[in-house]
């Protein structure tokens, strides 16, 4: 039988991790990333993308076998170490003691799955390698190679896992009954950074990850590695104050002297970087179908770009592989059952996650510095350690439980919420959150909830 062979458009961490996925199934594959190969190239031009990675993530590094690999190049972060304007610093714990997200290197991670996907006989890696075109019939790509030659590339199947701008999914918009939908938050970006101490330590707390909160916007940092942080001020587009009416150099010092006082002893020229830099857009891209004539699939932020307030962009990509790595063997290698079933399985979790990503933003940038809320966490915590088969709060559901789809965190969430706000409408419960009837009165309206449900 003849070795069938799959063009991957895309060598970032989805992509790449889809290759050694594929390989490993027997198929041969070709890999394509349209900018050089970031171990000979700092195509990153200095900066450090970091994300977060979570339970999700991990479970496709380990089962690949770099899990262990990639978290000695990683950091734990326990808490939420929110910053209060008046300097006051509080924590919030991620969930049970010893939980963590990691911050990561988006570089770092790339170039070790890019590492592991050399070492398979199965994929051929291509750098400087530009789609041009999807044939979606045959299928074929055509690339532009280092900006000069073509090449086409004929395969039995091609998979996009080209990213929020993916070029394979801009295409796909001339095909029959694509639906797309692309949605702008309020909210622009731009990095800033903390660097290290002379001595190479860290100048804020290193296992947390830093959230000043101001309502509208706010700024983080995560930790890096060499002592460094990572920030980036999420602020509205348009308003007052916004990129578009921060204009000034002295408006925009006045912006961060008041708003961020404590941080302005750490940020390294946080006025000269906000006046150098171009605010990147936030958006959410949703599409269906995923696939398209059993051929030529889309995977990670191709299908579901999102917005970063949950940290789950690249973890919803990795189980995305993670469930075409299942659906291959379950179905004998039948493209034509494997590319519905895939679909049909990720496209309900994609949409829970862009919904809770959205909403993550209230409650980082203003929930999470409200003394209420803060409460409130600390009363599910409470209720979870003692009761923890009727409740795992929401977002250890979704950060620290991979065998809870994303769709049913999302559900199960919104039930929750319904018995707090009522836990929480209690007279005196800031004064009494710690009473024992408040658990009693809690487990009371859980039975009922439960009870109530179909």
């Amino acid at each position: 039988m003849t070795q069938r062979t799959f063009t991957v458009v895309g060598g970032g961490p989805v992509g790449t991790l889809l290759a050694i996925s594929l390989a490993r199934h027997g198929y041969k594959v070709g890999l394509y990333e349209g900018r050089p190969d970031s171990r000979q190239t700092d195509i990153y031009q200095g900066k450090s993308i970091n994300i977060a990675l979570s339970d999700r993530g991990w479970t496709s590094l380990d089962k690949i076998g770099v899990g262990t690999e990639a978290k000695n190049q990683a950091i734990p972060m326990y808490h939420r170490a929110i910053h209060g304007i008046d300097g006051e610093m509080s924590r919030l714990p991620y969930g049970k003691e010893g939980d963590a997200i990691w911050s990561v290197s988006r570089g770092g991670i790339n170039e070790l799955l890019l590492d592991v996907a050399d070492a398979e006989a199965n994929i051929t890696t291509h750098f400087e390698h530009w789609l041009v075109d999807v044939d979606f019939e045959k299928p074929a790509t055509t690339f532009s190679v280092k900006r000069t030659d073509e090449l086409k590339v004929e395969s039995d199947f091609v998979f996009g896992a080209d990213g929020a701008h993916s070029k394979v999914r801009r295409l796909a918009h001339n095909l029959p009954r694509f639906s797309y939908s692309q949605n702008y938050m309020p909210q622009c970006y731009i990095e800033l950074n903390i660097p290290a101490n002379p001595d190479g330590s860290h100048k804020l707390e290193k296992n947390a990850l830093h959230i000043w909160p101001r309502k509208d916007f706010m700024l983080i940092a995560l930790p890096n590695t060499d002592g460094t942080f990572t920030c980036t001020l999420f602020l509205n587009f348009s308003g007052d104050p916004s990129f578009e009416s921060l204009k000034e150099r002295s408006a925009v010092g006045a912006f961060f002297e008041s708003n961020f006082p404590d941080a302005m002893d750490y940020l390294e020229n946080p006025v000269e970087v906000f006046m150098e830099k171009t605010a990147a857009p936030l958006f959410l891209v949703q599409v269906f179908p995923w696939s398209f004539n059993y051929k030529v699939g889309l995977i990670g932020d191709a299908a579901h770009a999102i917005v970063p307030f949950y940290g789950q962009g690249m973890n919803c990509g990795f189980e995305d592989c993670a469930e075409l790595d299942a659906l291959i063997p379950a179905h004998d290698h039948d493209w034509h059952k494997i590319f519905p079933a895939y679909e049909n399985a990720r496209k309900p979790n994609g949409d829970a996650i862009a919904e809770l990503s959205k909403r993550n933003f209230v409650e980082m940038s203003d929930l999470s510095g409200d003394p209420r809320f803060q409460i409130r966490k600390l009363i599910e915590a409470k209720f979870s350690v003692r009761h923890p088969d009727l409740w795992t709060p929401l977002y250890s559901m979704v950060t620290f439980s991979p065998e809870v789809p994303y769709s049913e965190a999302l559900r199960i969430g919104d039930e929750q919420k319904a018995v707090m706000d009522r836990i929480m409408a209690l007279p005196d419960i800031e004064k009494d959150w710690d009473e024992e009837f408040v658990m009693e009165q809690l487990l009371e309206l859980v039975s009922q909830a439960q009870s109530d449900s179909p």
